[in-house]
């Protein structure tokens, strides 16, 4: 029976021993090795007796096991729904809840804070550490090395990512397999992977730059993945002599021109190294290029849409821009209060149609109707320009989103945290630029009456209760916070004050302040 992107990605590669997954303590996992172990864990799945279109809800850390898990959900019709490790047990909750997760994969430190949680809401709990062993993996040996594939549908979901806004709860993006086979397809083609690719593969796989593009194009294309549990400099340097290609997000960039071990010599068999997720400055360019005779390619998605632009494969690739659309995807600027679209050289609010684009928000009508019209364009939320040879440039957004190395950080979730806080009668948290980041997050805060708020103790709560990539790098005591005349915050305006507050000392470490502020206390904390 039919199931396009299982058929597609994974069936294919049935009884083929080759390479697919080499990690790094010298084991090779062929692909014929990772289908049968992705065929017993659907039949774990099954056990928990799931049912096509149920969520499976997961937080583990990168393996080959956790990749399998998301083929056997693919395999078995489940909606695959990856959270961030970083996450705590109270941010999980809603993630869980909201998607109305039939099954909770997890580490299994985690096990008992999830467990009450799942008996709350009706699930079952499994465990998966980051070194295979878990309840998951024991009952997977013990059953049948194939399973029958669920027919699915090309509109079938696949997949949930959350993503955040700038107000409300973090959105469940409802991904079909058509969604995620189509891109994968195209950017295949696009970028020319053939099956003698091997991928240096250092992204998380919880979100879409590492799952959806890395780990699915390298299965459209038949090639290999050298598979790493992070980025960690010296490994990459060691395994670049075996790759052909990198993604990654511009952290990776800068802090591989930080290190004289990382030459043209070095780099001079590379095919492509490509970076997304968030913006890579021009300078990072220009070094890069300087060094190593290649030029980046940068591309342009985020989790509701996969890919929708990418500087060409062969022609030019524009420092500063994101490129031209992929093939089968209409990227326009458009007036942000009439929806009108604009001629090229304006800047207004980018919109995309294709079949990359997502089915809406789970159990969010009203919010799917404001952002996705129902001639199929996506309101994206970044403001863009489109230059008069067709590429993309991204100017800024028209929400308050912060990305982070790549991590997408809701400002609201922070503020509500900081404002908790003896002594603290307001706050505003805004991304200001960071070369190794992107943008890195610094919080603004106001007084109560005379009080001087205890910014240790501040920063203690929000690690507490905040995953590591939120928490402030700098807290910062101001008498006000600008308003307009509505009474509302104005966040560009703080953005503008405090643009240069980390003045850059090095590619990608040693900050020191750079504006002296009245009144001024603050607390700079290491990322």
């Amino acid at each position: 029976m039919p199931n396009p992107l299982y058929d597609t990605l994974f069936g294919v590669h049935a009884g083929k021993a080759t390479p697919f997954l080499k990690l790094l303590n010298g084991d090779v996992l062929s692909h014929s090795d990772f289908l049968t172990m992705a065929a017993q864990i659907a039949h774990v799945l099954a056990g928990h007796g799931l049912k096509p279109g149920d969520r499976v809800a997961v937080q583990v850390s990168k393996s080959p096991e956790a990749l399998a898990l998301y083929a056997a959900c693919v395999q078995s019709g489940l909606v695959f729904v990856p959270l961030n490790t970083a996450y705590t047990v109270d941010e999980l909750s809603y993630f869980i809840e909201n998607s109305g997760a039939s099954l909770i994969v997890c580490d299994q430190k985690r096990e008992e804070d999830l467990s009450s949680l799942a008996k709350s809401l009706g699930a079952e709990v499994d465990t998966l550490n980051a070194d295979g062993s878990g309840l998951l993996m024991e009952t997977a040996r013990l059953v049948p090395e194939c399973f029958p594939t669920v027919s699915r549908e090309a509109d079938d979901l696949a997949a949930f990512l959350y993503t955040s806004g700038t107000t409300g709860r973090s959105k469940g993006a409802m991904l079909s397999q058509n969604n995620l086979l189509s891109n994968a397809l195209t950017l295949a083609k696009t970028w020319h992977f053939t099956k003698d690719d091997v991928l240096l593969h250092a992204l998380p796989i919880f979100h879409t730059h590492g799952l959806f593009v890395a780990t699915n194009v390298m299965l459209a294309s038949d090639g290999s993945i050298v598979f790493m549990p992070k980025f960690d400099l010296d490994e990459i340097i060691v395994r670049m002599p075996e790759a052909t290609t990198m993604m990654g997000v511009p952290t990776f960039y800068t802090r591989l021109l930080s290190d004289a071990r990382f030459t043209r010599d070095l780099a001079k068999h590379m095919r492509l190294f490509v970076s997304g997720s968030a913006p890579l400055l021009a300078e990072t360019h220009i070094q890069f290029e300087e060094r190593t005779g290649h030029r980046i390619l940068e591309r342009y998605g985020m989790t509701e849409t996969n890919m929708n632009t990418s500087n060409p494969y062969e022609g030019e690739r524009k420092a500063g821009t994101v490129g031209l659309p992929l093939p089968g995807v209409e990227v326009k600027v458009t007036d942000p209060t009439t929806g009108a679209t604009l001629p090229h050289g304006e800047v207004g609010q980018i919109e995309v149609r294709g079949p990359n684009v997502f089915k809406g928000y789970w159990q969010m009508p009203e919010k799917t109707a404001a952002e996705l019209r129902e001639d199929g364009f996506f309101i994206t939320g970044d403001l863009g320009v489109i230059d008069a040879d067709g590429y993309t440039q991204i100017v800024g957004r028209d929400k308050d989103l912060i990305i982070s190395g790549g991590y997408n950080i809701y400002p609201k979730e922070i503020e509500l945290v900081l404002d908790a806080q003896p002594g603290v009668l307001e706050s505003a948290v805004i991304g200001v630029p960071h070369a190794d980041f992107g943008e890195t997050v610094l919080g603004l805060i106001v007084p109560a009456h005379d009080d001087v708020p205890d910014l240790e103790q501040i920063k203690a709560a929000a690690a507490s209760s905040l995953a590591r990539f939120k928490h402030p790098r700098e807290l910062i005591v101001v008498d006000e916070l600008p308003r307009n005349t509505m009474g509302k915050v104005q966040k560009n305006v703080l953005r503008d004050e405090h643009k240069e507050i980390f003045e850059q000392t090095s590619a990608f470490r040693g900050f020191r302040t750079a504006i002296p502020t009245a009144r001024r206390q603050s607390c700079l904390r290491p990322r």
